[in-house]
């Protein structure tokens, strides 16, 4: 895949069940997947369990700035007879945004505008977003800012 003269489009690749773990991860160039808390809700992967078969693409930004294409799906493998549990999982391949004109799932995606690609982050735990409505945990780098009398977006508020 990566011969001198055509060289291929550098994926990643996650693999997680509908609890949230991570089974298989891969990656061909520079994207660091979570060691610590889960991955981020609001990464398409999640939600292919709302529409099992299809194929769902998502521009991405990370806290860093960088923005990625991912295309993610459910994968069903039938482990025994009728009523018996499948083994359900999503999978999901990603590539820089720079590469993803190389790729048929960009066709029709408006790569121009800064405000599409989701704000998303590596894990709740470790995410630097305040203001993340879908926060399962809260940030380990600050405190807390609890105030009974303010409403937040975030079920976390945090000190800046």
């Amino acid at each position: 895949m990566q011969r001198p003269d055509a060289t291929g489009v550098p994926f990643f690749f996650i693999r997680v069940d509908r609890a949230g773990n991570i089974s298989k991860r891969q990656s061909a160039a520079h994207f660091h997947f979570s060691r610590v808390g889960g991955a981020c809700p609001l990464w398409n992967v999640y939600e292919a369990f709302s529409s099992p078969g299809r194929i769902l693409r998502q521009l991405a930004r990370m806290p860093d700035g960088r923005v990625y294409l991912w295309i993610a799906r459910t994968v069903c493998h039938q482990t025994g007879g009728f009523g018996q549990p499948s083994k359900d999982f999503a999978v999901a391949l990603g590539c820089d945004v720079k590469h993803a004109h190389r790729l048929v799932y960009a066709k029709g995606l408006d790569f121009s505008n800064p405000d599409i690609p989701t704000p998303i982050g590596m894990g709740c735990r470790v995410c630097e977003r305040p203001q993340c409505a879908q926060r399962a945990f809260p940030y380990i780098g600050r405190e807390l800012d609890v105030n009974e009398n303010v409403s937040s977006v975030s079920p976390y508020p945090m000190n800046n």
